[in-house]
């Protein structure tokens, strides 16, 4: 199974729109973030983690050609914003495109892309399946387990796909939820800055201390702000936790 990271950036990506905090920035290209989302590639088959504002370019720069699955984290716009660029894989796959998402996100969308699902549906607009919801789902031979955690009051999912864990948005993870992580060899974690703590989100520190309770042998951070530099960070970092970086690939087993 192959990972790759289409975007490790904040709600606003890195720098932000009108080009601020790119002061910080030292013309390191793995500083430079879109918004976060993940492809996964197995037996095949394309799995999409959320959808943002930049899908259309992070397709484009990886070579993202099908969507196969969708898997949607919860309903901000940083991950659904990039729900319409979904149309021309609808029409070349010639199918709707499933998806596993929340309760709560599924609603969102209903009521947000209401152009979608309406009796009168807008011709040509995104076909989307949305999945009943189940302790686990089994899509191309891959075990698909929704991982529930929280994102301050909102209830959001990771996913554990085989032995990958994938959860962003997230400042506390249920007992029940750690066991369904433990046994992992990857796990992705968000670590939106060194301090002060947020409400909503994991600090770095904090995301190491989940990642050493949990044991999993490879953690890579994701959701990374524009305060947070590659490569000054990774070296205060334990091997076993590093930052990931926009293009990234990874293979896990």
């Amino acid at each position: 199974m192959q990972v790759t990271f289409l975007g490790t950036g904040t709600s606003m990506g890195v720098p932000i729109a009108g080009g601020y905090g790119r002061e910080l920035m030292k013309g390191d290209p793995r500083d430079e973030r879109y918004r976060c989302s993940a492809w996964v590639q197995h037996n095949n088959k394309s799995i999409l983690i959320d959808v943002g504002p930049e899908f259309r370019l992070q397709s484009l720069r990886s070579g993202l050609t099908e969507v196969d699955l969708l898997l949607l984290t919860h309903q901000h716009t940083d991950h659904i914003g990039g729900l319409d660029d979904l149309r021309p894989f609808n029409y070349i796959q010639k199918s709707e495109i499933p998806v596993i998402t929340t309760p709560e996100c599924e609603k969102s969308i209903r009521r947000r892309f209401y152009y979608m699902f309406e009796p009168e549906k807008t011709p040509g607009s995104v076909d989307l399946s949305f999945q009943p919801q189940k302790e686990s789902y089994n899509w191309f031979g891959l075990n698909i387990v929704p991982l529930p955690v929280y994102h301050g009051e909102m209830k959001v999912y990771g996913f554990r796909i085989n032995d990958f864990s994938y959860i962003t948005d997230v400042n506390y993870i249920p007992e029940e939820t750690k066991e369904k992580i433990k046994g992992s060899k990857v796990m992705v974690l968000s670590g939106l800055r060194w301090d002060p703590k947020h409400p909503t989100h994991y600090t770095i520190p904090e995301a190491v201390e989940i990642a050493d309770e949990l044991g999993v042998d490879q953690t890579w951070l994701v959701h990374m702000s524009v305060y947070v530099n590659h490569s000054e960070t990774n070296k205060q970092l334990p091997s076993h936790v590093q930052l990931a970086y926009d293009q990234l690939s990874i293979t896990v087993d």
